[in-house]
């Protein structure tokens, strides 16, 4: 357990203290209602988001998960299908493939952006390739471009994995809005966070749209009329009227993180040791984490030693997805993820950060690594 002055990962309390009053008139409005699942603030947040993202339709769902699951699923990809995807992502991204029967083909990732390398792509599709999921992870963009190319020359799917991005950008469009499919976590610590489960899956395909629909609600859109086995996976009510009051707040929130993060570039871009973030030039990063790398096998020690400080840090990820025991026989060698799980470290960020607490990372950290 942390003291009393320890520096978090996160801190939510100052997007709830500001926001209280409209968050508190929004419980008390689900409450009263006694709708609690799927009620109108859920049609109201999906066309909410649809018109955000300038896309056609966005699908309530109940975590980032099922949304990757069924956004998979709505666009035509099944057993035996490859899915060209990231080691270097949470367990979902790849889980997502394998839960419907697909099989993950990790292509290794470019070293600076974390993100999929796309010059290694092509050299991974075959006759069963069906579909590319790219992540945009800690909040920076794929390098979507050549991966549409890739898939309109080999007639390929694209679900982007929003997860951790939502309101960054790639060459001025917004992330989730770039491929056939864009699957959104609202995971309480992302950057539009619900307070609890909850996911979505935008598209402009009206198709994809009533398959996703449909799936939500066990296979049905009409109750008791199921049409295929499907899932449970309706948005509450009250999630969504909590990500309704924060909507609006999306874009402070962003140049918050944006903000954060320049504050760490000028203290610690001369630090020996220390890698700081790119930021590509078709991409706006938001930011979903401000990860350093921590050079010459010193990442473990310098961790605990802010641990000891009191500053909170993590590991995103400690283990790539390919060497993972559920994905360990494929007997991949991708060196980029391995070194990155190596060395990566993820620093508090929050868009209300104080600069005091920015100041003690930085001081903590460049002592740790003189």
């Amino acid at each position: 357990m942390m003291s009393q002055n320890a520096i978090p990962l996160l801190d939510l309390t100052p997007e709830i203290e500001m926001l209280w009053d409209e968050l508190n008139a929004a419980f008390q409005s689900v409450l009263r209602s006694g709708r609690f699942i799927m009620g109108p603030q859920v049609h109201a947040f999906e066309a909410q988001v649809a018109e955000y993202l300038n896309v056609k339709h966005a699908v309530a769902l109940n975590s980032g998960t099922d949304a990757l699951v069924i956004g998979l699923r709505a666009l035509g990809i099944g057993p035996g299908d490859e899915v060209i995807t990231t080691p270097f992502s949470f367990f979902a991204t790849a889980e997502a493939i394998s839960l419907i029967g697909a099989v993950p083909v990790f292509v290794d990732i470019d070293a600076q952006t974390y993100n999929l390398d796309v010059t290694l792509i092509e050299e991974k599709i075959t006759p069963r390739t069906r579909a590319i999921v790219p992540v945009h992870l800690y909040g920076h963009a794929a390098d979507m471009a050549p991966i549409l190319e890739l898939a309109e020359r080999h007639n390929l799917k694209v679900l982007e994995d929003t997860a951790q991005g939502f309101g960054g950008e790639y060459r001025g469009l917004k992330l989730g809005a770039i491929g056939d499919a864009g699957a959104f976590s609202f995971f309480p610590s992302k950057n539009l966070g619900a307070y609890g489960d909850a996911g979505m899956l935008v598209t402009d395909d009206g198709s994809v749209a009533e398959m996703a629909r449909k799936l939500r609600t066990h296979g049905s859109l009409k109750k008791y009329h199921n049409e295929i086995p499907g899932y449970n996976s309706r948005m509450d009510t009250l999630q969504a009227a909590i990500l309704q009051v924060k909507l609006p707040h999306i874009q402070a929130f962003n140049d918050g993180r944006r903000r954060v993060a320049a504050a760490y570039r000028d203290l610690l871009h001369d630090v020996p040791g220390l890698v700081l973030p790119v930021e590509a030039s078709y991409a706006c990063h938001v930011y979903h984490q401000y990860t350093v790398r921590i050079t010459i096998g010193r990442r473990d020690a310098v961790q605990r030693g802010l641990r000891e400080a009191g500053i909170a840090t993590q590991v995103y990820y400690p283990v790539p997805l390919h060497r993972l025991p559920v994905y360990s026989a494929l007997n991949y060698r991708l060196p980029a993820a391995e070194q990155a799980a190596e060395e990566v470290l993820s620093l508090p960020i929050w868009p209300q950060m104080p600069a005091e607490a920015q100041e003690r990372v930085a001081s903590t950290l460049r002592m740790l690594l003189r």
